[in-house]
């Protein structure tokens, strides 16, 4: 790599929110690079009305930095991306959603991640913007908090997703399948960062890597909640790993919450919610191993 400047394909998939993806394209424009790289944008549109050219059109006539627009026509979050990848050009790729917007030091505090500590990828903290002010028991049961690491802390598969991440372009080579179509509604980044993690690859957290989600007032309402709940159990059984060891917990864990639901409610209602989704999270788990799905489609 001596002597040669990277370049970095930062890919966004995009389903009728132009402008929320507006506001992450503006902040895109903003990176900061150090002269270690270059980067370019590609927007898979997973609207076969392409709600989103617009956007990326008016973008592009005052960008400094090359964008490219493709079309997913079938709704399938696994096709979008697999369509943002065949668009992508770079011996990187970094992933960012449409309703997230990245600090100025994005991209550069990933690829010294990627380089520092010799690792197929990084991936960073996604951390909420409530666009306003949330009730306060959304705010104690910590329900739009994720994780967060020490820096090159090494991730396993199941610590992983694609909302904040960079990896080498190199790892995808040899793979008949990228994202799997199967996770049509979600848990498709889980499932193919388990497939790279089980041929050898390595992933690395960085702390400094920061980027904003925008999280609208209509999520913080325990209808979204739970339905998110039921369609991330629902994906669930389409991963390989453990399943007779997952209906088991289920079988157990699902009684017994929907049993102290009700001495849980006197503690407050971010406890008795949190709990509740676990309920959803196990049922709609038990339910899809038996062919049943409640919620079928992504609420945006």
């Amino acid at each position: 790599m001596t002597g040669i400047t990277p370049n970095i394909a930062v890919c966004i998939c995009t389903y009728k929110r132009p402008r929320l993806l507006a506001r992450t394209l503006e902040n895109l424009q903003r990176q900061e690079k150090d002269g270690r790289f270059s980067y370019s944008i590609v927007v898979a549109d997973n609207d076969a009305s392409q709600s989103a050219r617009s956007a990326v059109s008016e973008f592009a006539a005052k960008a400094s930095i090359p964008i490219k627009y493709c079309v997913e026509p079938q709704q399938n979050i696994a096709l979008a991306r697999n369509r943002a990848l065949e668009n992508a050009e770079g011996e990187y790729v970094a992933f960012i959603d449409d309703d997230e917007f990245p600090t100025k030091r994005w991209l550069v505090r990933l690829f010294d991640a990627c380089t520092n500590y010799e690792v197929d990828g990084a991936l960073g903290p996604v951390v909420p913007e409530f666009e306003s002010r949330p009730p306060q028991w959304v705010v104690k049961g910590g329900f739009f908090e994720r994780p967060n690491y020490e820096t090159g802390y090494k991730l396993g598969w199941k610590q992983t997703r694609t909302g904040n991440v960079l990896f080498r372009r190199t790892i995808l080579e040899g793979s008949e399948i990228w994202f799997s179509p199967e996770f049509d509604t979600g848990g498709e980044d889980v499932d193919f960062f388990r497939r790279m993690t089980e041929q050898g690859r390595s992933f690395v957290w960085c702390r400094e890597a920061v980027v904003y989600e925008v999280v609208p007032s209509s999520r913080c309402k325990r209808g979204y909640l739970l339905k998110r709940a039921l369609l991330r159990g629902s994906n669930f059984p389409k991963h390989p790993k453990d399943q007779w060891l997952n209906i088991a917990k289920s079988l157990i864990a699902l009684p017994l919450y929907t049993l102290i639901l009700p001495v849980l409610a006197l503690f407050g209602q971010h406890v008795f919610v949190k709990y509740l989704i676990k309920c959803c999270d196990h049922a709609s788990r038990l339910l899809a191993f038996l062919g049943v799905n409640l919620v079928a489609q992504r609420e945006m």
